[in-house]
């Protein structure tokens, strides 16, 4: 039998916030609700199930990996966000893109401060 992670919760102050600028920057369907979820779905049958608290928030990370066009349209909304972005996880190489593996990724902050990541390459890939 095969693996597949089907979804995951993410808590935020307030769900559909969060799940609403995970869609637009990423550029995907609006979210949708399902029971006490607002539910953003992903490529590869994945989604993320936002679920408002508040209590306070673990911080978790993020990682989406896109085409080299996608990654362009996504840098393009965060950027016309003024959202601030970073090279590196510990988020000191700010306004930076890395090129690990021969393709490029950055890190960004979502509503509830959970780092967002995305990449052309997984990590490991060679490049």
């Amino acid at each position: 039998m095969a693996v597949e992670l089907n979804h995951t919760i993410v808590h935020a102050h307030d769900a559909e916030a969060s799940a609403q600028f995970l869609s637009d920057v990423l550029g995907l369907e609006p979210p949708r609700r399902f029971g006490p979820f607002i539910v953003v779905d992903v490529a590869n049958r994945v989604s993320l199930d936002f679920l408002s608290t508040d209590e306070d928030i673990i911080t978790e990370h993020y990682a989406f990996l896109v085409s080299e066009t996608e990654f362009d349209e996504i840098f393009a909304r965060i950027e016309q966000r003024g959202l601030d972005y970073f090279a590196d996880p510990r988020l000191s190489r700010r306004g930076e893109i890395n090129r690990n593996d021969g393709g490029r990724g950055l890190y960004f902050k979502d509503p509830a401060g959970h780092y967002l990541e995305i990449i052309t390459r997984p990590y490991g890939s060679g490049g």
